[in-house]
Parts: C-alpha cells; structure tokens; sequence
C-alpha cells in the first residue's frame, strides 16, 4: 500500500479505504488506485483484514435434522430456506457453513461470527446445544420463551386451527392428528388444531409417528387402524405435521380400503412441491420457507452487528386441494 500510495500521490490509509470501496474517497480516486494496485500485482487480503476485525465473515448453519431415504436434505425443506439464508448471506459478504448438529463444540461451526439453526430438537435440545457456543443466534422453529435464541417461523397455531376448520367444514367429526408433539412446532401445530375443535365441542386422537417420514406415517396410522376392532370409530379426518406424514397416512388409509377423500379426509402442512404432485394432490398448510432464511440471515447479521433483533412468525395459509 506504500508503494501504491507514493505512485498515486495519497496517504496510505486513503489506498486502504479506496481498495474497500469506502464513500470517503472520490470515485476518480478510487478507480485511479484501483488501476495503479491491479498493475503492481496488489490484492486486498480479506482474511488478514477478517484476522485485524477478529471476524471471520461466516455464518454457520447447522440442520437439526436426522438424513433419511424417506427425507432427504434435497427436500424443499431445508432447501428453500437454505436458498434464502444462502442469498441475503452472500449478497452482504458473507460465506455459509453448512453442517449437522454435532457434539459439544461444534466442530467448525465455532469459528463462525454466528449461527442459524434449523430445528429446535425435541424438548428444544438442539437449542439448548448450540446456544452454549455463546455466538448469536438465529432459529428456524417456534417461539418457546426461554430468550436463549431469536426465532422465525410460521404461525403454527394458526395453521392448526386452519385444519380443524376445514375438516369440520367438511363434516369429518372422529379425527386424529399426526404428529410428534416433543418438538415446538408440532405442539404447537396440535395445539391451535385442539384449541379450535373444542370450541365446536370435538376432540382428535393424537398419533406419534417414529421420524419425519412418509414410512413413519404410513407405520403409525396402519398401525392406529389395525388397533380399532369392531368397536372402534373409523377415522373420517386426518391433519398430519408434515407433508410426508400426511402422504404416508393416505397410503395407510387406502390400503385399509378407506378412500381419499370420500371416505377420510387428510390434510399436511408445509404446502412442499411433492403434495402437489402427490394423487390426489394433497391439501396442506403452506409456510414462505425461502423468506424464512432470508429473515433468519436478516436476523443474525443485526445480532452480529450488535443491534437487537426480534423474533418473527409469518402468517400460513390452507391450500386446498384434492384430499
């Protein structure tokens, strides 16, 4: 920078600053500097300034989320909300770590100027987990009032009573839900669904499937109809936590010889693009998951800035369709 400022006539921090685009230098002054630095072989060293800033302009973003063949990490979630983080990251200078939820230390993730975690682990384990890294911290998931993170995500409350409402709409009296009720999101998903049946004076079996799976759906309502006996009420209504577990109920449902929707009515949640191609096109309860990750990006970057950050939860909708 001597150099370059003995050619271009400047002080050494005025090539600094022209060679960081700072508005403190002239336009002129910068592509001059620009030029004399390009034709000296100079580049600006961003990990050496990253090293003096003690910043390492990297975010890491840690899935909470076992891979299985029946939920792969190239399903719309957490792809979509990948794409988000991923574009207001790279947009404001910063690069994106990607990994799984690892042990104590996190590996990698440690390094980083702060963390955006995707799931919150049953009874909020995950949280609890990454939180103790002491970086700041952005969640994909529900608002759980411990104030050990900001979260995002979508208002699964009423996303529940949404359901109901429909499948009441629709006459469908003996109902069950679907869904592992540990995890924040679910709980909360069943409870806006229970809330809004007891005002019309019904109630819904709740179903715990084994994973996130269509397999797991499948399992636990097969499992569910197999159980009922001569004496046991049919079920004539359905809202599952997931797409996927409300496309494998409907294969249980069918294979029991029950049909989709004359005889049952299901409803998803996550409105992915396998419901719509799902026959009959499943009807599901749609969350924006790509402006998710782009206020889960908006969100740690304040927090690493230093500015406060709240947590936010975006409206979902009903999709009806063919189920």
């Amino acid at each position: 920078m001597e150099q370059i400022a003995a050619l271009a006539g400047v002080s050494t921090i005025t090539v600094s600053r022209a060679l960081r685009d700072s508005p403190s230098v002239t336009p002129a002054t910068r592509e001059r500097i620009k030029t004399l630095a390009e034709a000296a072989g100079y580049r600006f060293n961003h990990h050496a300034r990253n090293l003096r800033l003690r910043r390492s302009h990297m975010v890491a973003v840690m899935l909470e989320m076992q891979p299985d063949t029946d939920r792969p990490m190239t399903d719309a979630y957490p792809l979509q909300l990948l794409g988000g983080i991923t574009q207001e990251l790279t947009s404001r200078g910063y690069s994106v770590l990607l990994s799984a939820l690892q042990s104590p230390g996190q590996g990698m993730a440690a390094s980083a100027d702060g963390v955006i975690l995707l799931g919150q682990g049953a009874h909020g384990s995950a949280v609890k987990s990454v939180a103790a890294m002491g970086l700041p911290l952005v969640v994909w998931g529900a608002e759980h009032g411990r104030g050990d993170a900001v979260v995002v995500g979508g208002d699964n409350a009423h996303g529940g009573a949404s359901a109901a409402e429909r499948l009441m709409a629709l006459g469908r009296r003996e109902l069950l839900f679907l869904g592992d009720v540990r995890h924040a999101e679910i709980r909360d998903r069943q409870q806006g669904f229970a809330k809004a049946l007891k005002k019309a004076g019904l109630k819904a079996q709740t179903l715990t499937p084994a994973a996130f799976t269509f397999g797991a759906g499948f399992t636990a309502v097969q499992a569910h109809l197999a159980g009922l006996g001569r004496s046991g009420k049919v079920p004539d209504g359905l809202f599952a936590a997931s797409d996927l577990l409300a496309m494998g109920a409907v294969r249980a449902f069918t294979d029991a010889g029950l049909a989709v929707p004359e005889q049952v009515s299901v409803i998803g949640y996550d409105d992915s693009p396998a419901a719509q191609s799902f026959a009959p096109p499943l009807t599901s309860v749609r969350q924006d998951w790509h402006h998710g990750g782009v206020l889960l990006a908006r969100k740690v970057l304040d927090l690493i800035a230093g500015h406060d950050a709240a947590s936010e939860i975006m409206p979902t909708e009903l999709v009806v369709r063919g189920t």
